[in-house]
C-alpha cells in the first residue's frame, strides 16, 4: 500500500496548477478584451510574418515596415521611403477577391482600389479599378487615381492569407487617408468585379498610424461644398450676370439688382472655398485642379468686387477700358466656375441626381441667354433700321423713296 504523500511534495504541484491557472485566465481575458474592442485592434495584434519569402522585389527588400490591424484579421504594412509609400496589404484568403481602395470621403463612388485575387489556373492577379459608379458596369478596369510608380504591383498566397503589395509615389505625403476593404468569395470573371460580400471604411493615419471610422461629417461637408458651390457659381452669379447684360434699359433698377445678386453670389463662392479648405484639412486629399481652379474663380470674384468700387464715370475716359475688364473678367469667373463645378462632381464620383440637377440647372440658363440674345438682337435691328412710312390720300402706306430726285 502507497504511503500518502507530505505537504512538502504536494505543494510544488499545487502552485504550478495555480500559476498556469492565472496564465489562462489572463489570457482569456485578453482575447475578450479583443473581441469586445471592435475591429480596430491593438498593435500587439498583428502576426509576425516573414513576406520577404513569397513576395517579389522590391517588396522583399524592405526590411523596416510599420503594421497595423485595421479590419478583423485584415493587416496594413507601410513604409515611406522618400516620395514613395510602400503599402502590403494582408487578408485571410480561400478563393475571390481582396480589394483595398482609396477614397476622398469614405464613400465607394469616385475612389480607386487595388485589387488582387489568384484565378482558377492558380495564377496571381492584381488590377486598379476605378469605381465610378455602384452598378458593375461602372467598375473600370486599369483606371484610377492612385499615382503608382514603376515598381510593378505584387500579390501573392502564404498558407490561408493573400498579400496584396503596390507602391504609390505622391510629392505630398499621405495624412490622414480614407480606406476602402472589402471582399467576395466569386472570381472576378473577364476583369468584372462581383459584387462585396463584405466591406469597411475607415480613416487609416499614415502618419501616426492610427485608425478610426469614417464620420459622416466628411460626407455632410462634401455635399454642402457642393451645394454651395453650385447654388452661388452656378445659378446666382449668371443670374446676375443676365440681368446686367438685357435690362440696361430699366435703369437704375437693373444696377441696383445686378450689384445685390452679385454681392450675395461672391459670398456664395467665398463660402464654397472655405467649405473645401476645412474639407481638405480634414482629409488632406489634393485635388490640383479643382483646387487650383477654385482659387482662381476666387481671386477673379474679388477682382470683380473691387471693379464695384473702382467703377468710374460715364464721362470718364477710362469707362470703355473698365467696362472690358469687367464684363471680360465676369465671363472667365463664369466660364472656369461651371468647369470647376463639373470637375468637382467627377472627383467626388456624384451620382446621376447631380450630374442631372447640374445639367438641368445649366439647360435653362443657356436657353434663357439663347432666348435674350435674340430679342435683343431684334430690339437693335429694329432702331437701325426704323420702318418709316406715310399715308397717300387714299389711305394706302407710301415707302420713302430711295430714288434721289432730279436736278
Amino acid at each position: 500500500m502507497a504511503k500518502p504523500r507530505s505537504w512538502t511534495q504536494i505543494w510544488p504541484y499545487l502552485f504550478r496548477v495555480c500559476i498556469l491557472n492565472l496564465v489562462l485566465n489572463f489570457n482569456i481575458t485578453a482575447l475578450a478584451d479583443d473581441k469586445g474592442s471592435g475591429s480596430f485592434l491593438t498593435e500587439g495584434a498583428c502576426k509576425n510574418t516573414n513576406y520577404q519569402i513569397f513576395l517579389p522585389p522590391p517588396y522583399q527588400n524592405i526590411s523596416s515596415t510599420i503594421c497595423k490591424p485595421v479590419w478583423h484579421t485584415y493587416e496594413l504594412r507601410y513604409t515611406k521611403s522618400g516620395d514613395i509609400t510602400t503599402i502590403i496589404l494582408s487578408a485571410p484568403y480561400t478563393v475571390g477577391w481582396v480589394g483595398i481602395g482609396f477614397s476622398r470621403d469614405g464613400m465607394m463612388v469616385g475612389s480607386s482600389a487595388m485589387v488582387g485575387w489568384i484565378n482558377k489556373h492558380g495564377h496571381a492577379k492584381i488590377k486598379q479599378f476605378y469605381l465610378r459608379g455602384r452598378k458593375q458596369s461602372e467598375v473600370i478596369v486599369d483606371k484610377g487615381e492612385l499615382p503608382l510608380n514603376n515598381a510593378p504591383p505584387a500579390v501573392a498566397t502564404n498558407g490561408a492569407e493573400i498579400y496584396i503589395a503596390f507602391q504609390l509615389q505622391t510629392t505630398i505625403p499621405f495624412g490622414k487617408q480614407p480606406i476602402l476593404l472589402a471582399f467576395s468569395p466569386k472570381h472576378p470573371q473577364n476583369h468584372h468585379l462581383p459584387k462585396h460580400q463584405d466591406k469597411t471604411a475607415i480613416i487609416f493615419d499614415f502618419s501616426t498610424g492610427s485608425t478610426g471610422p469614417v464620420s459622416n461629417e466628411l460626407i455632410h461637408m462634401r455635399k454642402n461644398h457642393g451645394i454651395v458651390g453650385i447654388i452661388g457659381w452656378g445659378l446666382i452669379l449668371p443670374a446676375g450676370a443676365i440681368i446686367a447684360r438685357y435690362f440696361k434699359h430699366k435703369d437704375p433698377l437693373w444696377f441696383y439688382l445686378h450689384s445685390v445678386i452679385q454681392f450675395v453670389g461672391f459670398a456664395f463662392g467665398l463660402g464654397t472655398v472655405l467649405l473645401g479648405l476645412q474639407l481638405y484639412s480634414k482629409v488632406h486629399v489634393h485635388i490640383p485642379a479643382h483646387r487650383g481652379i477654385g482659387i482662381f474663380v476666387l481671386v477673379l470674384s474679388i477682382l470683380q468686387i473691387l471693379a464695384f468700387f473702382l467703377r468710374p464715370n460715364k464721362d470718364s475716359k477710362i469707362r470703355n477700358l473698365w467696362n472690358l475688364y469687367h464684363g471680360w473678367f465676369g465671363r472667365m469667373a463664369l466660364f472656369f466656375a461651371a468647369l470647376n463645378i463639373v470637375l468637382g462632381m467627377q472627383a467626388a464620383g456624384a451620382g446621376n441626381d447631380w450630374k442631372t440637377g447640374y445639367g438641368f440647372l445649366v439647360s435653362i440658363i443657356l436657353v434663357a441667354v439663347i432666348v435674350l440674345e435674340v430679342l435683343a438682337y431684334l430690339k437693335r435691328s429694329e432702331k437701325r433700321f426704323p420702318q418709316t412710312f406715310q399715308m397717300d390720300s387714299v389711305g394706302e402706306p407710301t415707302f420713302p423713296s430711295t430714288i434721289p430726285p432730279k436736278g
